[in-house]
């Protein structure tokens, strides 16, 4: 049986070439190819694709957007950005969204087929240079976690006594010091937790055994 592949892009004439791509490979077959991703959830309950071929610069809907409204119905579908941008940002973006891989556009005709057979079988298919970008992001991004996420002893406590379920001025109490200064020490609990609020905090405290 085919695999069954849904593209979206804003580009007709590109449109056209990936579907003659794909048309061309026997275990292949284009279900739909659409021009922006404005009803990406509709699309697949009607179509029910195999992988999804997603542009990143698109009117209406961009495809970072799409993916994450993807990712909201359906965990597992496999996704695969295709676009012109190889920068930081856009990888990233793409990656924390869901995407299942990436691949730029002036690689289509050598990567395309290979890239939906390998995202089928489980892999992550990448154009060469963008593989190279996520691998360096991978050391920074595990530093940049480490550190943030460091509480210090101080901030172990007040942590413990938010869990516990105590006010600012019950924590002032039990720690001798003023408010402002528990207000300081939440607020850089809240930085390096990547929180924005007290039950934010309390959920990651709880979830990562921070306490």
């Amino acid at each position: 049986m085919a695999i069954k592949v849904l593209v979206y892009d804003d580009n007709e004439a590109l449109r056209a070439s990936i579907g003659a791509l794909i048309e061309a490979e026997d275990d292949l077959e284009m279900v739909a190819a659409m021009s922006n991703a404005e009803t990406v959830e509709t699309d697949l309950q009607q179509l029910r694709p195999d992988v999804v071929l997603m542009d990143i610069d698109m009117p209406v809907v961009d495809g970072v957007a799409a993916v994450s409204r993807i990712r909201k119905t359906d965990a597992k579908l496999p996704v695969v950005m295709l676009t012109i941008f190889d920068d930081t940002d856009n990888i990233f973006n793409a990656i924390c969204a869901g995407a299942s891989g990436y691949l730029l556009k002036q690689h289509v005709t050598t990567e395309l087929a290979g890239a939906v057979r390998t995202v089928m079988a489980g892999g992550a298919p990448m154009t060469g240079s963008v593989a190279r970008k996520v691998l360096a992001m991978v050391p920074k991004a595990a530093a940049k976690e480490q550190e943030t996420s460091r509480l210090s002893e101080r901030e172990t406590a007040i942590l413990q006594l938010l869990v516990n379920g105590f006010s600012y001025k019950m924590m002032a109490a039990e720690l001798g010091v003023t408010i402002d200064t528990i207000r300081f020490h939440i607020k850089k609990i809240y930085d390096k937790l990547h929180v924005h609020s007290a039950a934010g905090a309390v959920s990651r405290a709880i979830r990562d055994k921070l306490v």
